[in-house]
């Protein structure tokens, strides 16, 4: 786990925050409550706005554009925000702020519970890329070779062509997995549009590989393929009830 410097705690006013550009490639936001240091994605899920311009009362966390509100202890959404804030580990220690850095195949819940050798293997053949708001990932009928795995940023899934589209959904926090069908038989081709709507880090996994890193190792194996299962199966059950 990478330690990341960001500030003296004394920059942060009592039951105040402030915000940070990081080498994560991320703006982060540094909020005291009292005693405690809590840190969050520096810019509103809803909209790039930087929430520091916003309202904080030591407890709750308001974006002045839409008035969006997050509990500060643990960054859920309260009243009408739609999407929680993706939380970044904090270390305070002799004065200064530190941001931990895990990768987010430790806090993907498609790989809880794998164990340290296999986070490790997947580790290694993972490849970070950088992508620009508006990139497009994959589209419709492209190969489903590979999946991904969300550090930062906000990816949008749009299902059909043309003017047969419907939104399918968003990918917002660390660790979340989308393109799973690089892990499933006779699923060659993607069947929705993903695209970043503001820049974002990933990390990029051939599908093939995973299987044999997992094949490699089959309690693991068993772990991370009936996470997978659940997965799918929340992913239709959401589809189904709109």
């Amino acid at each position: 786990m990478k330690r990341i410097h960001i500030c003296k705690a004394s920059d942060i006013p009592l039951n105040g925050m402030k915000s940070y550009d990081t080498p994560l490639g991320v703006k982060v936001l540094i909020a005291n409550s009292g005693d405690a240091y809590y840190g969050y994605q520096g810019l509103c899920p809803h909209q790039d706005v930087c929430l520091d311009e916003g309202f904080f009362d030591g407890s709750t966390l308001t974006c002045h554009q839409h008035l969006w509100q997050w509990d500060i202890t643990t960054g859920d959404a309260m009243g009408q925000a739609e999407a929680p804030l993706e939380r970044f580990e904090i270390e305070h220690e002799g004065g200064d702020i530190f941001v931990l850095q895990a990768s987010a195949l430790r806090v993907s819940a498609l790989f809880k519970g794998a164990s340290d050798a296999v986070i490790a293997r997947l580790d290694a053949l993972a490849r970070r890329e950088v992508h620009d708001s508006l990139s497009t990932l994959y589209d419709v009928g492209d190969a489903a070779d590979d999946l991904y795995i969300l550090e930062s940023g906000r990816v949008e899934f749009v299902i059909g062509r043309e003017d047969r589209t419907s939104l399918a959904g968003f990918m917002l926090r660390k660790g979340e997995v989308f393109g799973w069908a690089a892990l499933l038989e006779d699923q060659p081709r993607r069947i929705a549009k993903a695209a970043c709507i503001e820049s974002s880090t990933l990390l990029r996994l051939n599908g093939a590989e995973v299987l044999r890193v997992l094949a490699d190792e089959p309690a693991s194996g068993y772990v991370v393929m009936r996470q997978l299962s659940a997965l799918i199966t929340k992913y239709l059950r959401s589809k189904g009830e709109k």
